[in-house]
């Protein structure tokens, strides 16, 4: 019997991710908020149903009596998240707040099949995390002066990058964080909040050629500091960010076009210097020639998403745990493993769909910091999704860049849940704006009408 409810599952969970995918995309079809409200309501139903059938296969494949409970806790607390945001933020974005929900969903499900200890604890800290994160849209709402704060955004990232790379722990050949009593903290994560922060709030007051040379000196020390604790894969990041924002405030194709010529040569000199680039350009080139050393992580990760093919292995029908690092950088190849390849590109899609939504609060932000605040943190998101994915489907050299909110990591999660929360809070000052509009207008309108009457 656990064996059909195994089988019919992987087909049912397939058709709930795909209706779901298909919804958020359909939505903007529509223009009556009934109609909206409609397709947000059968997405949580979607992403319930998903997580029910997920857990059914877990407890009925592991017979543990805690996995019924773990599952109705983490009902109570999605339930909860959607619930407060109405409540509290009336005006935020659900469709966020939905992808949001479904993308930890998700992880709850693939850590608890991957590592019950590891899910239990990602678990306790997504619930903190998420108390801590519902306060920042309406700090973003309320406070005005973080667009002058730039130097110490600036002083706060390259002080607690200094640091790490001086006293951080090394974790893969790399100085990334700190660990306080079995805890570890990786600064970096948030770092690159207040990077976006620095960028923004120094670019919005101008973008003469003095203070273009001032933030890219600035925006240079954080990116060396990553690449002297040999993060490159933040250095990265952080580079690609910078960048298109540079661009974006300037509009100048020089600066791009120097930059893009800029990051190839840094990637050429990084391939010279770091041998555990070379060993990572190695692998991607042909796993299966060194599958044996270098290419063994990446030549496993191959065998995973070709095993799992469209529809998957099913829950604990796959072998991830061969996978070193699996609940981290190659989660990704773990979901394709059991839950099939069009959950994969399903998953993606998601992603893509936050992408192209936090890109559009920035094109609709009035402000000229609010504007660059919701590029850079979308660059942030996007392009990070882009690493991990590319990297475990050898599309790109691994660079060990977690899934925001889908790999187990409590930094990770934590920033990523910042990230988002900020976006809200940046979307409800654009709803706000816009009511402030259409009353202009409408009591305009009534004046009109008052005067010709007279």
């Amino acid at each position: 019997m656990t064996n059909i409810l195994i089988e019919l599952s992987r087909y049912l969970i397939i058709i709930a991710i795909a209706v779901y995918t298909y919804k958020g995309f359909a939505i903007f079809r529509f223009t009556k908020e009934e109609d909206k409200n409609t397709v947000l309501r059968v997405q949580n139903q979607l992403m319930f149903a998903i997580h029910f059938m997920a857990y059914l296969i877990l407890f009925l494949t592991t017979g543990k009596l805690d996995i019924i409970i773990v599952y109705f806790a983490q009902v109570i607390f999605l339930s909860a998240v959607i619930a407060l945001y109405r409540v509290i933020y009336p005006k935020a974005s659900r469709l966020i707040i939905n992808h949001m929900c479904m993308l930890l969903a998700i992880s709850f499900i693939i850590l608890t099949r991957l590592s019950y200890t590891k899910a239990i604890k990602q678990f306790r800290i997504v619930i903190i995390s998420m108390f801590i994160t519902l306060f920042i849209p309406y700090i973003i709402k309320k406070l005005r002066f973080l667009d002058k704060l730039g130097y110490v955004y600036a002083g706060i990232g390259i002080g607690l990058l200094g640091l790490v790379a001086i006293a951080g722990s090394t974790s893969y050949g790399a100085k990334l964080s700190f660990n306080f009593g079995g805890i570890s903290l990786q600064p970096s994560e948030f770092i690159k909040i207040t990077f976006v922060f620095c960028i923004a709030a120094l670019f919005s007051k101008s973008q003469e050629l003095k203070q273009v040379i001032i933030v890219t000196a600035l925006a240079a020390v954080h990116v060396l500091i990553l690449v002297a604790s040999k993060d490159l894969g933040g250095a990265l990041i952080f580079f690609i960010t910078y960048t298109f924002m540079l661009y974006v405030a300037t509009r100048e194709y020089l600066y791009l076009t120097g930059g893009l010529l800029s990051g190839t040569i840094a990637a050429l000199i990084g391939y010279k210097l770091f041998s555990h680039v070379r060993v990572r350009v190695i692998a991607w080139k042909d796993p299966f020639q060194v599958i044996e050393k270098e290419g063994y992580q990446i030549s496993q990760s191959l065998f995973a998403i070709g095993t799992g093919s469209w529809f998957g292995m099913g829950l604990y029908q796959g072998i991830p745990d061969t996978i070193p690092v699996v609940d981290q950088d190659f989660i990704f190849a773990a979901i394709v493993e059991e839950m099939g390849a069009i959950f994969g590109i399903c998953l993606i899609l998601i992603c893509v769909s936050l992408f192209i939504m936090f890109i559009n609060i920035a094109m609709q932000a009035k402000d000229t910091f609010y504007s660059l605040v919701a590029l850079g943190l979308s660059l942030m998101y996007g392009f990070q999704v882009f690493l991990t994915i590319g990297g475990v489907t050898k599309f790109i050299p691994l660079t060990g860049v977690t899934l925001p909110l889908v790999s187990y990591g409590g930094s990770s999660v934590l920033s990523s849940l910042i990230i988002f929360a900020i976006i809200q809070g940046l979307y409800i000052l654009k709803q706000d704006e816009d009511d402030k509009v259409e009353k202009i207008k409408s009591d305009s309108g009534r004046k009109t009408r008052k005067t010709s009457k007279k």
